[in-house]
């Protein structure tokens, strides 16, 4: 697969000779006792900065620090001399009254000041109300007092809207957009004028659908069909045109460069960009001109591509269906257009069978949904299945990301690669990848290490044998947390897991900034009118760092509801799976509801002393040789939910033999 990244792995980290006095770069975690350890990419080592020499500095703010002391063990201290970003302006707390002012007292584990709030920004909040503040500046001189302004009142009924704003606060995603921004989207007309649809293809007239979650609002991806004379196909992706409505410089696209992503949680969209915009004028809705950014291919029945071409067009989308109605189409070969969509499913399975022969690996993962009242509170939890309608969009999806990836990659400047935001996705990290393929032969799963390629057919072989058998769950889980972390980057080295040489993300612009970043960069490829962008690379880490929180609140919002629902279930015994182990204890995902939860070692300790065996991913006795170990069903009891920690914790059931059978609950394993 032409593999470039060895060369790049093989470098070594600088070292940290000769930082002290110099001025780095790093983000800043604070402990609870106000010590701050500044994290910096290019050393080995953080940074220590005493409390009296943060300079306002908070926890998670990207700073700029002087290294002023390196002691005899190699730790350096130092003292922050700028902040470069602040994490987050916004924060929930409790309003103290003062006479005309206020003081807001953050809820944070983390030291922070006190806000002053003055009383023409209280927006009639009172004594002792829980509020969002956001802090619109710092005071100059010796006091350097933050200063804010309540932005929300929360009622003190609604935990769950709270908790959701707190979880995306954490995260360092804003609750709203500024006025300016807001009013540069309000401005922008929804009327599409005859001289812009001139200069773009016209594809009004040919069948055009769209294919979304039946809860969808902003429609980004359409797909068009038509047969051609000779019986080939020509299909279209074609993609909301937010880079003709978001430019450069403006404050729209500073904020939606700041969050990055959407973010997804059970009961709200953090959107990236304004709902007028991602709802309104950039929703590939029905019965609407669009204007769109395009990949419309020309195919074979046996799926070969015979033509590809990349541009700007106009669309008219003749339905809008779910995934549910797709699905039906596909099982019941019948029902609107089905023509169409049962050759274009076709296609995808087609795509989908040359991907898996090429070197792509066919990890699924489980995904959980939950169903909520009119409060917000969890009343059921259902696992979302990946069905063919969902693949149906997703090959011709990774088809365009793939074809707009390839055209650039091959474009030279100056004899040099075009700065390109890629996707990439590393190899297989062979320290994680050696004790996962000790432990799937325990199971019988032998593995090929030779080469990228060898190790995803292994990996492909495994995901296939494990189908249906009790140890599919675990080495599923632990062959995925093996594979790097996939992420945006200026250097293209390929996608190991889809097995493709040139991969991009161009497709969900309403949501994702790389994608607006592509769509930018393509046209002017298309234009011949190339400004290379110097600063991408720093773009692309910012953008790969925003989604990985907008996961990690994606998670955590998840696992709120989870706690929120297993509360009324404390005392009550379920059977699980586990699916982790620490030296602490491990963790338990109940069937019925898939929430995890922690068994504490200390709750066993009346059976046996566990301690953890690594190679094994299980506690072992050391007494009886009783084991628990990942993939193992076990019995527990929901004896704990707390929602403020997120944190369930279980305590192991006893089983005896007959209660063990009757559920199909295996025993912790003890030595002959």
């Amino acid at each position: 697969m032409g593999r470039k990244n060895s060369k790049r792995k093989q470098q070594q980290r600088k070292s940290h000779q000769g930082a002290v006095s110099q001025l780095v770069k790093g983000t800043l975690e604070l402990t609870r006792s106000g010590m701050g350890y500044v994290l910096v990419d290019q050393l080995d080592t953080d940074i220590m900065v005493r409390p009296g020499d943060l300079h306002t500095a908070l926890h998670g703010d990207l700073v700029k620090v002087a290294v002023k002391e390196r002691k005899a063990n190699g730790r350096m201290q130092g003292v922050i001399k700028e902040i470069i970003k602040r994490k987050r302006s916004e924060f929930i707390g409790q309003l103290q009254m003062g006479n005309g002012f206020a003081f807001f007292v953050a809820e944070t584990d983390k030291p922070m000041p006190d806000i002053f709030i003055p009383k023409q920004s209280l927006q009639q909040a009172r004594q002792g109300d829980r509020v969002v503040v956001k802090v619109i500046k710092w005071a100059e001189g010796a006091d350097k007092r933050p200063m804010g302004e309540v932005v929300t009142i929360l009622k003190e009924e609604d935990g769950n809207d709270a908790a959701a704003k707190e979880i995306l606060l954490e995260a360092g995603f804003p609750l709203s957009f500024s006025d300016e921004a807001l009013e540069e989207s309000a401005r922008m007309p929804e009327i599409i004028s005859q001289e812009e649809i001139t200069k773009r293809r016209d594809c009004r007239s040919i069948l055009t659908f769209t294919i979304d979650p039946v809860d969808a609002k902003d429609f980004d991806d359409a797909i068009s069909f038509q047969k051609l004379p000779n019986g080939w196909f020509e299909i279209g992706v074609h993609i909301a045109d937010v880079s003709h409505y978001v430019a450069p410089g403006t404050v729209l696209d500073a904020e939606a460069y700041a969050r990055a992503t959407s973010v997804y949680l059970p009961d709200r969209v953090n959107p990236m960009l304004p709902e007028h915009i991602s709802n309104v004028l950039c929703s590939l809705r029905p019965q609407e001109e669009k204007l769109t950014f395009s990949a419309i291919f020309t195919i074979t029945p046996t799926g070969q591509i015979k033509e590809q071409w990349l541009g700007r067009t106009v669309i008219f989308s003749d339905h809008r269906f779910t995934y549910e109605e797709v699905q039906a189409i596909i099982e019941e070969q019948a029902g609107l257009y089905a023509e169409q969509v049962l050759q274009l499913n076709q296609l995808a399975r087609q795509f989908r069978a040359a991907r898996f022969e090429q070197g792509a690996i066919n990890f699924s993962s489980q995904e959980v949904r939950f169903k909520l009242n009119e409060k917000g509170d969890p009343i059921g939890i259902m696992v979302k299945e990946s069905k063919e309608s969902h693949q149906l969009i997703e090959e011709f999806m990774l088809l365009a990301n793939r074809a707009v990836a390839s055209f650039i990659a091959e474009k030279r400047i100056d004899n040099k690669p075009i700065p390109f935001p890629y996707r990439i996705h590393d190899d297989p990290d062979e320290e994680k990848l050696i004790p996962f393929v000790d432990f799937a032969r325990k199971f019988g799963h032998s593995f090929d290490r030779s080469s990228p390629q060898a190790i995803a057919s292994s990996f492909n072989q495994l995901l296939k044998d494990v189908k249906g058998r009790p140890e599919q769950h675990v080495l599923e889980q632990l062959g995925i947390r093996t594979m790097a972390k996939a992420r945006y980057t200026a250097e293209n080295v390929g996608h190991y897991g889809l097995g493709f040489d040139n991969y991009c993300h161009f497709t969900s612009p309403i949501r994702r900034y790389p994608d607006i970043q592509a769509h930018r960069i393509l046209w002017e490829v298309l234009q011949q009118r190339i400004v290379p962008d110097k600063k991408l690379e720093e773009k692309c880490k910012h953008t790969s760092e925003r989604e990985r929180a907008a996961m990690e609140a994606e998670r955590a919002a998840n696992k709120y509801k989870q706690v929120q629902y297993m509360k009324n279930y404390v005392g009550e015994e379920f059977e699980g799976i586990i699916s982790g182990v620490a030296h602490f204890g491990f963790w338990v995902e109940t069937i019925e509801h898939k929430c995890e939860g922690l068994v504490s070692v200390a709750s066993l300790s009346d059976y046996d002393d566990f301690r953890q065996v690594e190679s094994d991913y299980c506690l072992l006795g050391m007494r009886s040789g009783r084991k628990f170990r990942m993939g193992d069903k076990v019995w527990i009891k929901v004896i704990a939910a707390n929602l403020t920690k997120r944190q369930l914790d279980y305590e192991w059931v006893v089983a005896g033999e007959l209660s063990a059978q009757k559920s199909g609950a295996k025993l912790p394993k003890t030595k002959k």
